[in-house]
């Protein structure tokens, strides 16, 4: 089964009244908004509900995107910080971002029927995490401190992995034998910094290994890409995603690195303050992989309000990538919940 949802129909196209053009455009980045990993996460909240009925607690944020959130708490889902919050014999959700195996332990502790929402990618790192901890390597995770993927791949393997929050952070890094050293990283990362942090790890112990495949995932690769495709030519570019979102916050960075003048992150459209677009004729606009095309049109039409009707779309890649839904839905979890908790 393939993961599937009713989409928004496409972002807004050119105009085709040449008479009323003017100087100013907008640059639409294509990938852009919900990855199949997002995708599938989200679903499998709105199946768990439609299944078995609210309350569906969540652990943590299922994608990190405040509208996304919003929507399936209206739904009857009840998001929580740590699994001791969830009611023994409920249904819980493991988001996205992926657990460590010790919330697997809590919540069979608490007599729990989960459902692993975790994306498929971030799956792959921890497995691979586990199978070079089992061959004793020392494992160094390039990431973010505190980030919830971050956490999650670490408890894998705790013992044998090391996080490098950035180049800087290389000098303090240390292993037990410079011959058997890995790295892996959290899969939302900016691919440049990354690299960047791999050649500094990689002048410091020059028979570092590379993970089997990339570590990050091809939805923020993609988005990257596209960005730097108009960055250059973006007077302003808006980034459509929450303050908590990696891959959003990413985007941000490389606009203005690829040569944007200006680059902003706003949740809604009516985050955005005009004063930025003083002397702007281009603005570039994008979304990070959790957020929902909805609120993307609420961007176009802000600025379509204020001059900026004409639509330029900007295409760095195509997508097609799709991922099953968790199999824990393809069984009865409420009956589980209750055999698991005596009733």
């Amino acid at each position: 089964m393939t993961a599937t949802t009713p989409r928004p129909s496409p972002a807004a196209t050119p105009s085709g009244d040449a008479a009323r053009r003017s100087d100013k455009r907008v640059l639409l980045a294509a990938p852009r908004g919900y990855c199949a990993g997002v995708d599938r996460a989200v679903i499998a909240v709105e199946k768990a509900l439609e299944q078995y009925g609210a309350p569906i607690y969540v652990r943590k944020e299922i994608v990190h995107n405040k509208y996304v959130v919003q929507t399936l708490e209206k739904k009857g889902a009840i998001f929580v910080d740590e699994t001791e919050e969830v009611p023994e014999g409920s249904i819980v959700v493991f988001s996205a971002h992926g657990v460590a195996p010790v919330v697997h332990d809590e919540a069979a502790e608490r007599k729990l029927a989960t459902i692993d929402a975790t994306c498929p990618l971030v799956t792959k790192v921890h497995k691979e995490a586990v199978r070079f901890a089992n061959d004793d390597y020392d494992i160094l995770l390039i990431g973010h401190e505190g980030h919830e993927e971050v956490i999650g791949t670490s408890g894998e393997a705790p013992e044998h992995i090391t996080l490098v929050d950035g180049p800087e952070d290389v000098a303090n890094v240390s292993v037990r034998d410079e011959s058997k050293v890995v790295w892996l990283s959290q899969t939302t990362l900016s691919v440049d910094e990354t690299m960047e942090t791999v050649d500094a790890l990689r002048q410091k112990f020059p028979l570092l290994i590379s993970p089997p495949s990339d570590d990050i995932c091809y939805a923020t690769q993609n988005r990257q890409i596209a960005v730097k495709q108009m960055g250059a030519d973006a007077d302003l570019v808006i980034v459509v995603g929450s303050k908590n979102s990696s891959n959003s916050v990413r985007l941000v960075e490389v606009a203005l690195g690829a040569g944007a003048r200006d680059a902003h992150l706003v949740d809604f459209a009516d985050e955005i303050d005009e004063a930025w677009l003083d002397g702007v004729t281009t603005v570039g606009v994008t979304s990070g992989a959790s957020v929902p095309e909805i609120l993307v049109h609420g961007v176009l039409e802000w600025l379509a309000a204020r001059g900026y009707a004409d639509v330029e779309l900007v295409t760095a890649a195509e997508e097609s990538i799709t991922f099953s839904l968790p199999k824990e839905l393809r069984r009865d979890l409420r009956a589980e919940a209750a055999d698991l908790s005596g009733q």
